[in-house]
Formats: C-alpha cells, sequence, structure tokens
C-alpha cells in the first residue's frame, strides 16, 4: 500500500510548520497583511436571523421609525459581536475584510439574516492591538489599505456603523398637483433624507470617540428601502475607526507599469 506523497511531506529541520488556516482574503490581501505584521488565523462568522417589528408612521410626518432603526441596530451588534467570539476563541488580536451583509428571507415577512464575515489574524511581532474592552480590534479595510495603515504609524480599532431607518412624510394632494408642471424642489423628501443621513453618520462617529479612536477612514454611506414601504428609507454609515499608535510614516509611493498582452 503506498502513502500518499502529499501526507507524507515534512517540514525542513529547524522550522516549526504553521497551523492550516481558512480566509476570506484575496492574493494580494493575503501577502499585504502578512507584510504588515500580521499571520491569518482563520474565517470567521457571526449570524443572526431576526424578526424585525412594525411601527406605523404617521401619514404626513416625517420622523425615525426607531423601533425599525434598533432592530437594525441589535440584529447587527448580534452578528458583529459572535464574529468577534469565534475571533477569541482562536487568539486573534483582530479581525480584517470585514463584510456586514443583510438578507430578508422572502418566504418569512419581518425575518432577516445579518451576517458579518472576516479573517482573524495575530501580530507577529508580540505588540497588543486589541481594544481597551480586551476585544480583537475590527476592520472593513481591504487588505492594501491596511498595510498602509499600519505603515503609517496607525492601527485600526473597530468596524463602526451608524443607521437610521426614517419615514418621509407625504405632501398633500393639493401640493403634489400643484407640482406636477413646475421645476422646484421637493423641501419636504430634501429635509428628511439630510436629517437621516447626519443621524447615521453622528452615530457612527459616536462610536468612534466611543471606542477612544482618533477618527475613521474608509466611510461609506448607503441608502435603501429594504423591503418597507416606498417612503420609508435606511441609512447605513460604516467605516473603521484608528488611532496613531507610533511615528506618521507615510510610505513613498513607487512606480507601477502595468503589462499589455500584446497579442
Amino acid at each position: 500500500m503506498f502513502d500518499s506523497p502529499v501526507h507524507n511531506q515534512s517540514a525542513p529541520p529547524g522550522t516549526v510548520k504553521k497551523p492550516f488556516f481558512t480566509s476570506d482574503l484575496s492574493v494580494k490581501e493575503f501577502l499585504f497583511v502578512q507584510d504588515a505584521g500580521f499571520e491569518p488565523l482563520g474565517l470567521v462568522v457571526g449570524s443572526s436571523i431576526y424578526h424585525i417589528g412594525f411601527q406605523k408612521p404617521a401619514f404626513s410626518q416625517s420622523q425615525e421609525l426607531t423601533t425599525l432603526t434598533q432592530a437594525m441596530y441589535n440584529a447587527r451588534n448580534l452578528a458583529m459581536s459572535r464574529m468577534e467570539a469565534e475571533a477569541n476563541q482562536l487568539g486573534a488580536d483582530g479581525i480584517v475584510g470585514v463584510d456586514m451583509t443583510i438578507e430578508f428571507i422572502p418566504y418569512e415577512p419581518g425575518l432577516a439574516e445579518f451576517k458579518a464575515i472576516g479573517t482573524a489574524v495575530k501580530s507577529t511581532s508580540g505588540g497588543s492591538y486589541k481594544t481597551a474592552k480586551g476585544l480583537p480590534f475590527t476592520s472593513n479595510l481591504s487588505g492594501q489599505d491596511f498595510w498602509i495603515l499600519i505603515k503609517s504609524g496607525y492601527r485600526p480599532v473597530a468596524f463602526v456603523l451608524g443607521n437610521c431607518v426614517y419615514h418621509i412624510g407625504r405632501q398633500s394632494l393639493k401640493t403634489a398637483f400643484g407640482a406636477i408642471a413646475k421645476n422646484v424642489e421637493q423641501e419636504t423628501y430634501t429635509q428628511a433624507v439630510y436629517t437621516a443621513r447626519e443621524l447615521a453618520v453622528s452615530r457612527m462617529r459616536s462610536e468612534g470617540v466611543d471606542g477612544g479612536a482618533d477618527g475613521v477612514v474608509g466611510a461609506t454611506i448607503t441608502e435603501g428601502s429594504q423591503v418597507w414601504e416606498n417612503n420609508v428609507i435606511e441609512f447605513s454609515a460604516l467605516g473603521t475607526s484608528v488611532v496613531r499608535s507610533g511615528e506618521l510614516k507615510i510610505p513613498s509611493p513607487t512606480m507601477v507599469l502595468p503589462m499589455f498582452d500584446q497579442r
């Protein structure tokens, strides 16, 4: 009986074989994260299937739907905390490439799955990168941006988010018909969008301040209606809070020449 040559391979004398890992990083991201001084430990996932309650808004009133906003927060926090718990079990210092998704279950109204996924990593320098609460840091930056951040003298603290589910008050029929043939700003809609967006951004900022960060990088703001009625929107603000960890050292840019297929 012959043994598989793969299973018979052994590490060169004097070397320690590293444990097997899984990762959702691309090849480039994987190499950049390693060059930044972090070894991947494994793919970590947190999930929560959550029932989102109902809140009936006033027809003509613009207002935040706090029941829905709180449900979105609670479900996302459950998914994030479970992902962090998996990383803790692996002895990780942090989680890179965090991706947060939400998928409403079509055959069960009101149910949605919130999922957080990323790659748990550990510092090879022995430094401490955990948060003030003793949790692994979390970051939604790409591997390349993570490398630049670390090399520049900053470190990530947490994946921070703010959201707001908001009802835009409907105009009266008289106002709506009066504007049909005119070019005119819909001030009710404009103000509602401004208010909802600012609430989401301010909550993201508050999470960064509470975590002791210096600021938030890579922030994105998304708008969606999810599965609610037409005049209900959700704004989500996401980013990575960071803190200065040493002397600012911005890596020098290097020239990159693209390779073209001459065929």
